[in-house]
């Protein structure tokens, strides 16, 4: 076998040492971490918001009498609302700064959730009020995502990211215990007020304790210009900052930023389906009691989490998000595929382990999607990036939230979760074959 150059081997040798230089002599500050546990508990926050009226399903189908497609609409409401605003919220948070983005985001969530309460027995305003807080939660979304990626090194970004992405199925798992009883024991408004006061808690905590990243977010972390190790290292404060996504739009230069988005707006697909309806599909078709079955959403989520950590923490010593990205879709086929089968009869304890295991697998790409997707924009682009990155996501949610209720009325669960499974499927022919990072 040929030997490598000994000019290359040498290098090679520079990188990894200037590499280990880089994660001991430049760790993440204190600031850095206070501002990743605010950005996990204000995403928290505003997932409780989105995916909350997911886990009203059983409540407005047995007590309201709502077909699967009308509690379907309700569910995806947020979706829709997030849609229209998510963009603009990353290029507020890029213009503004990620404080004033996600400070007053998380309020005005707070204050329509409070104002829906008013025409809560109109079911058209309902959904109007549901849709606006939504709208309003997106800013969360686009700037908790940008901070974070602004005051960590890229060294440690995919933990970050990861950590910041467990938020998601978290605030999930809170929805599934929280909202069946508060829906039970009060309705919608119950269900209203409850949202209304955690994220108008939240308010408190963002005015309070988030700062913009230094200098200009995610500009503060870009490398040298010159020398074979030096580029690995950030520029120190008194030379001037080098900026290469500043006037190019990254969408432009390449392909990456839009297959990146086409492959997480496929990956969500399982990921929806199994957030909104995986609930019914434990009690009617596993014949598991509600209480269970919300227990094992929350435990399916907190699992997911863990796993985003994992998996943003391995992308960093493996230096591949996207290699990465495709292990996660080849096994969201298996287990989404598991799940056909399963629905074919009631195996409840199995269907119960499996269906952990396949939610988890569904919500594991989203943290390296979100850190290839900064780091792919650049610091200039990222919150819009980020925005179109939720857009794509969302827009398919809002599909699938009516969509997949007919689906499941018209052919049933097995067929229903068999279609599904296509589309990791086909997000292995978008996955790109390697990282791209503009902010280091």
């Amino acid at each position: 076998m040929r030997r490598p150059p000994r000019s290359e081997t040498r290098q090679r040798a520079l990188r990894e040492t200037a590499s280990l230089k880089l994660m001991t002599e430049n760790p993440p500050s204190r600031q850095a971490w206070v501002i990743l546990v605010i950005g996990v508990l204000s995403q928290m926050a505003a997932t409780v918001a989105i995916t909350g009226p997911a886990f009203l399903i059983p409540y407005m189908h047995t007590e309201l009498d709502y077909t699967l497609t009308q509690a379907g609409t309700v569910a995806a409401a947020p979706s829709f609302g997030l849609i229209v605003t998510l963009i603009a919220w990353g290029a507020f948070a890029d213009r503004f700064g990620e404080r004033l983005a996600m400070t007053l985001g998380i309020g005005l969530t707070a204050v329509a959730c409070a104002l829906t309460v008013l025409v809560v027995d109109s079911p058209v305003w309902t959904v109007i009020g549901i849709a606006a807080s939504g709208a309003a939660a997106a800013s969360v979304n686009s700037a908790s995502g940008r901070v974070v990626m602004g005051w960590f090194p890229r060294h440690r970004r995919g933990l970050a990211m990861g950590i910041r992405q467990m938020s998601p199925p978290l605030g999930t798992s809170v929805a599934a215990l929280a909202i069946p009883p508060i829906a039970a024991a009060h309705g919608l408004t119950g269900y209203l007020w409850f949202v209304a006061a955690l994220t108008g808690a939240m308010t408190l905590v963002c005015f309070a304790f988030v700062r913009n990243p230094p200098g200009a977010g995610a500009e503060a972390a870009v490398a040298r210009t010159s020398g074979d190790d030096a580029r690995l290292a950030p520029a120190p404060e008194s030379e001037p900052r080098v900026e290469p996504a500043k006037m190019t739009n990254p969408y432009r230069m390449d392909s990456f930023l839009w297959r990146i988005h086409g492959v997480s707006a496929l990956l969500v697909i399982p990921q929806f389906a199994f957030a909104t309806y995986g609930l019914i599909w434990l009690i009617a078709n596993q014949h598991i009691s509600a209480g269970i079955a919300g227990g094992i959403v929350a435990a399916s989520q907190i699992v997911g989490a863990l796993g985003r950590m994992v998996v943003g923490g391995l992308s960093d010593r493996l230096g591949s998000r996207v290699g990465l990205l495709r292990v996660v879709a080849i096994a969201a086929v298996v287990f989404v595929a598991a799940i056909a089968l399963l629905s074919l009869s009631p195996k409840p304890i199995i269907a119960s382990v499996v269906f952990i295991l396949a939610s988890a697998v569904s919500v594991a790409d989203n943290g390296l999607a979100f850190a290839s997707v900064a780091e792919a924009a650049g610091p200039r682009w990222s919150g819009k990036a980020m925005g179109t990155q939720n857009t794509g996501q969302f827009a398919m949610s809002a599909i699938l939230g009516p969509g997949f209720g007919a689906l499941i009325t018209v052919f049933g669960y097995p067929l229903s979760f068999a279609i599904v499974a296509a589309a990791p499927l086909l997000s292995l022919g978008f996955i790109p074959k390697q990282d791209v990072d503009r902010i280091t």
